[in-house]
């Protein structure tokens, strides 16, 4: 067997020219996708939006954004595709966009997650995310119910050493090889966004 090279990741701001790659996840990744339509708009129109894309090499992968409210994130997307999932770009996408709101001045970042979605539940533990309700009914394919999930505040000293010991494990971890063999992973849409009774 001969060892694949590892290629750089790189997280950088979404472009209109990365749409068609962001649909194409977007269709392998939900059962009811947002239409092709909607992040133009947000791009285009929404200056509470910001979304971010993710590249392993020259390919895109993965994507995530939020809208900044007054001081709150709110996570309104975020998925990896398939083949390239379990290799932690979700967690650096999460990290980044942490980042973004903190950089942004946003007190706190919540998100929706479905109830069955443990794995990323447990993705979202890990960065400081905790349950405080449900929305009920919440997704549009299946009406089953949202949890939503907010962390303590990103400037105070919890969040701030977490996001720092995540951070020093994130760039020790070796980068994902050229060679993604798929698999199941705790990447999931998150929260209310651009598309009217989005979801997934």
């Amino acid at each position: 067997m001969v060892a694949r090279p590892p290629v750089s990741v790189v997280i950088a701001p979404m472009r209109i020219d990365d749409l068609d790659g962001v649909q194409a996840i977007e269709r392998a990744s939900f059962t009811t996708p947002w239409p092709a339509h909607a992040y133009r708009t947000e791009l285009e129109t929404n200056r509470l939006a910001h979304y971010l894309v993710v590249r392993v090499g020259d390919e895109l992968v993965g994507y995530g954004g939020l809208w900044l409210m007054v001081d709150e994130a709110h996570i309104t997307t975020f998925a990896i595709h398939p083949a390239w999932r379990r290799r932690r770009l979700g967690e650096r996408l999460l990290l980044a966009l942490l980042d973004l709101a903190i950089d942004r001045r946003a007190g706190e970042a919540t998100l929706e997650v479905r109830l069955s979605n443990l794995a990323a539940r447990r993705l979202y533990e890990k960065y400081g995310f905790r349950p405080v309700g449900i929305r009920p009914r919440y997704y549009s394919d299946d009406h089953e119910d949202a949890l939503i999930m907010t962390t303590e505040r990103l400037d105070g000293p919890p969040m701030r050493e977490r996001i720092a010991r995540l951070r020093a494990e994130l760039e020790a971890a070796p980068d994902p090889t050229a060679d993604p063999t798929g698999g199941p992973g705790a990447d999931a849409r998150w929260g209310a966004g651009p598309a009217p009774e989005s979801g997934a």
